[in-house]
């Protein structure tokens, strides 16, 4: 199998449980995850938000890699806008260390959490400005590969353990805003498909492959991860009811504002009924935007997206009521492609 196959997990709170168990699911995935040949298994970070468990995702990452034995573990990802680069380089290397070569830094802009979220998380400061991301995110390429030149403020401080590797430094995005700024400093680069319902067009990852310059201590050529949603099922019918849970969270979180916990595929369903035309518009539109149905159906689909953006690596993402729903749907694929 030449595609690979990895997972992104917002560790979801599933069957009405606590964010505590969610948590621990997150864990029982990761080796499902690896028990299946699963390449990566990243958690994702969100803040005051009732159906999401993972917050820290670094705290996660260390107790995932620790009860799993050679599935690359990394965050997808740690939202750099609320941290000190330096802080999060240590961090990471620390894991690294502690995990030789399994260990991936996937940072974003967003701020993964409401706008009143992001001023506690600055607090007493003020949260950072959109327009220092570049800056924050090219100091933390600096304190990862030990490359701040000379001319920087910051240079002669070294992020510790001094001798670790460096992990896996990945920048991720839902459309072109940091292409070229991954180019520029030499970063892997993913493409998050199932972030919003925008078209993304394959040359995207063109004008990164093209950008791409190498900084001489981490990647050495462009590397791309496309990450779409995927749920696979018996049939396209049973994947679109087992996807209405997310897709009528998604209605709520995105139009109205309101991160409410993940209800039932037959409480969503009857509560979809009742949106208005928009709402429904809207959920209709972002169901299509999950790659869905039998496993053949999907095996097809996701060839034909990684053919299409010449992606080597596609990250797949689902969240469902219950959690042996999303297990099956990952073991279905795997097998699926190892067919």
């Amino acid at each position: 199998m030449n595609l690979k196959l990895s997972v992104v997990d917002q560790a979801p709170a599933h069957n009405g449980q606590s964010q505590s168990d969610g948590l621990h699911y997150s864990t029982r995935l990761a080796q499902l995850s690896e028990e299946l040949g699963y390449h990566r298994f990243w958690i994702a970070e969100h803040h005051d938000t009732r159906s999401y468990s993972s917050s820290c995702p670094e705290i996660l990452i260390s107790h995932i890699a620790q009860n799993t034995q050679k599935i690359r573990v990394g965050s997808g990802g740690v939202m750099l806008s609320h941290y000190s680069p330096l802080k999060v380089a240590e961090t990471f290397r620390t894991l690294e260390a502690l995990n030789p070569g399994r260990i991936d830094l996937g940072v974003g802009r967003a701020p993964g959490g409401t706008d009143m979220t992001s001023k506690a998380l600055a607090f007493p400061n003020q949260p950072n400005n959109a327009e220092l991301y570049p800056y924050l995110l090219s100091d933390l390429s600096g304190f990862i590969h030990d490359s701040l030149p000379e001319e920087h403020p910051f240079s002669g401080i070294n992020a510790t353990p001094i001798n670790s590797a460096s992990p896996e430094l990945w920048t991720l995005g839902s459309s072109s805003g940091s292409v070229d700024l991954a180019a520029e400093l030499g970063l892997g680069f993913v493409l998050a498909l199932f972030i919003g319902i925008h078209d993304r067009p394959a040359e995207i990852f063109e004008r990164y492959k093209k950008r791409f310059r190498p900084n001489g201590k981490g990647l050495e050529k462009p590397q791309t991860i496309l990450s779409v949603a995927c749920l696979c099922a018996e049939n396209k019918e049973e994947a679109a009811y087992l996807a209405a849970p997310n897709m009528y969270w998604k209605v709520m979180a995105f139009r109205h504002g309101i991160r409410e916990h993940i209800r039932s595929p037959e409480e969503a369903l009857d509560l979809y009924s009742k949106l208005p035309i928009s709402d429904q518009a809207y959920y209709q539109e972002t169901l299509k935007s999950v790659v869905s149905g039998s496993a053949q159906e999907c095996r097809e689909e996701l060839e034909t997206l990684a053919d299409h953006y010449r992606a080597e690596e596609l990250m797949l993402v689902n969240v469902t009521y219950d959690f042996e729903d999303r297990c099956n749907s990952y073991r279905k694929l795997m097998a699926e492609f190892k067919k």
